[in-house]
């Protein structure tokens, strides 16, 4: 009796222990079917803390955020002086006012000019539509090198502000013309002057053949060198006898306003020989009349 009351003792204690749970269990295996999302899972919990943890080490910029949008001005550049350093300086240099600087009445020209063999120079004012505002003479002196000039051109305008053009030219002992330069202002009725620095210093045309004086037969004229156009006019090369008139003519389009090289011919006829004034020029493209001359004399033959 005791043998087996203790037998039984011996089970109960067996499945007492067999209950109870042990300190590190055994996990359960996931059923076959769970298996690619349990791996799927993995990966992107492996995934985002990767990104996470490169995210933290990788320094950055944050935007500065403004209650109200800020601009920024925009200051135009300063125009700056530009030439032809192989070209010699121009016959008439006009130093004051540049180009499209806006002047009250009387405007203050200055300028260097290399009067021609008449030695009158000749100072035009016009307005927008081309009627002529100011119109001054001078007798100034042949130099070499240039002699200064300041010249007072009073004006009246009916509009508080108009375009216009200061053209300066002088002439031969013939008669004809032999320079010409011009700069576009802007004239006001009232105000202050604002002066823009001065454009081209040097001659806008080189003509490299024919040379000055140089004696040409055949009646053709070839002609080569470079210019810088002011515009997109024609480029007019003209020969003109000592009476004025016209003893051949070439036209040159122009497509851009860079410099660039040209050379073309100019047919002629002359009975005996003749001392002609190549002359090259350019029309305004806004306000009638030239805007450019440039001129050198050729002794042509038959």
């Amino acid at each position: 009796m005791c043998r087996k009351l203790s037998l039984l003792v011996s089970l109960f204690g067996f499945l007492a222990a067999c209950a109870a749970p042990t300190a590190s269990p055994i996990p359960t295996p996931y059923p076959p079917e769970f298996l690619p999302t349990v791996i799927a899972l993995t990966a992107e919990a492996a995934s985002i803390a990767g990104t996470q943890t490169a995210i933290a080490l990788t320094p950055t910029s944050r935007p500065t955020r403004t209650r109200f949008p800020t601009f920024t001005p925009t200051i135009p550049p300063t125009p700056t002086v530009t030439d032809f350093p192989w070209h010699k300086p121009a016959v008439i240099e006009i130093q004051a006012p540049g180009p499209m600087s806006r002047v009250i009445s009387p405007i203050n020209l200055r300028m260097n000019i290399i009067a021609g063999e008449s030695e009158k120079v000749q100072i035009d004012l016009y307005g927008e539509d081309g009627r002529l505002l100011s119109r001054t003479l001078k007798t100034v002196r042949t130099s070499r090198e240039g002699v200064l000039q300041n010249v007072k051109i009073p004006f009246e305008i009916r509009a508080t502000a108009e375009v216009g053009r200061v053209t300066v030219s002088t002439q031969d002992k013939a008669g004809r013309l032999q320079a010409l330069n011009s700069v576009r202002i802007l004239m006001l009725s009232s105000g202050a002057n604002e002066i823009n620095p001065p454009g081209n210093p040097s001659e806008p045309v080189g003509v490299f053949s024919p040379l000055a004086e140089e004696s040409v037969t055949g009646g053709v004229l070839n002609v080569r060198g470079d210019l810088w156009p002011f515009n997109l006019q024609p480029v007019i090369l003209e020969l003109v006898g000592p009476d004025g008139r016209s003893i051949g003519l070439r036209i040159l389009t122009v497509d851009h306003i860079n410099p660039q090289l040209f050379e073309t011919t100019i047919p002629y006829k002359v009975r005996e020989p003749t001392l002609a004034r190549l002359t090259i020029y350019q029309d305004d493209d806004r306000i009638n009349g030239l805007f450019y001359v440039y001129s050198q004399e050729v002794l042509l033959n038959p």
